[in-house]
């Protein structure tokens, strides 16, 4: 395969396992890190359209299959993760951590505390409308910016994104590179405050000192008091792995958090076998105690390994 020249880095046969949180994974058959929106552009438009994109963030919610991605991978660097404030509003890459967005909001005296605590960047915080202690990205989010497959620019506001629990829709191949957020206002003090009071009830209810992805799990779908379904879900899913008693079950050197059971961990030596069948074992024995469905939160790409 011949890939269109760049100005930034494009490596064959890439390990992806480095770049994820879980440390797992094969090879992509390319990882593009482009140096700035015109070298993303331009190589998109000269890639063979027959040739998948898959843009990867910081890897915080994601398992890469043994086998590695038959695609190129695009992740976002230097360039892509700037953070502006022009009033109520901040303009931030898809590079930029969802902390660091948070933390540079606060000090302008604007309100994005939510992202404190949440792990990754701002593309992915889109892509699955990341939310925490009652706000969604999509509560905040005014449009974004992207570059589309055939490396055109394009601005799309958050509706056409149609952000719903745990998801948005934008087309196979898109990139995104910056989105537009419009926050309360706030006191600095106070929303400083705020965001390390949240990161101590992480750190005492979440392994973040293990090599997890976060959230395994979408939480099952609750019900308003008129009984109509809706996005309350009160129904945790830490809560129906623990009514199944798997609270701290293993496979390999995969494991279901003793501390948090909806996260799962490498603890050393884990393949992404290992992961995701530990993960599909959880939603089968679920599925048999409770009569829920789970739905993974964490995305899975690629192949499993040869036979």
């Amino acid at each position: 395969m011949t890939y269109p020249p760049v100005r930034g880095t494009l490596t064959l046969d890439r390990d992806l396992a480095s770049l994820t949180w879980l440390r797992v994974g094969g090879p992509a058959d390319a990882l593009f890190q482009p140096a700035d929106i015109e070298d993303l552009s331009a190589f998109l438009a000269a890639l063979d359209p027959d040739v998948p994109v898959f843009p990867m963030g910081v890897g915080s919610n994601l398992i890469v299959r043994d086998g590695g991605l038959r695609a190129v991978v695009i992740r976002l660097g230097r360039g892509f993760n700037g953070i502006e404030i022009d009033g109520a509003r901040v303009t931030a890459g898809a590079a930029a951590l969802d902390a660091h967005v948070a933390r540079k909001a606060a000090a302008a005296g604007l309100d994005l505390t939510f992202l404190r605590t949440i792990p990754g960047s701002v593309g992915g915080a889109v892509r699955m409308n990341a939310g925490c202690y009652g706000t969604y990205t999509a509560d905040r989010l005014i449009e974004v910016e992207a570059v589309t497959r055939r490396g055109e620019r394009v601005t799309i506001p958050s509706a056409d994104l149609r952000m719903a629990y745990r998801s948005s829709v934008l087309p196979d191949g898109w990139v995104l590179i910056s989105a537009v957020f419009e926050a309360p206002e706030g006191d600095p003090a106070e929303l400083e405050a705020r965001m390390e009071a949240q990161l101590a009830k992480r750190d005492e209810t979440q392994p973040t000192k293990d090599r997890s992805a976060g959230s395994t799990f979408r939480n099952p779908a609750g019900f308003s008091s008129t009984g109509r379904e809706d996005d309350v879900h009160d129904l945790k899913a830490w809560k129906v792995i623990d009514d199944a008693g798997l609270r701290g079950a293993r496979r390999g050197g995969a494991i279901m958090s003793p501390k948090h059971s909806n996260f799962l961990v490498n603890e050393g030596g884990a393949s992404a076998a290992d992961l995701e069948g530990l993960g599909e074992e959880v939603r089968e024995k679920v599925l048999a105690h409770s009569g829920i469905s789970l739905e993974w939160e964490i995305m899975r790409v690629g192949e499993p390994a040869p036979e």
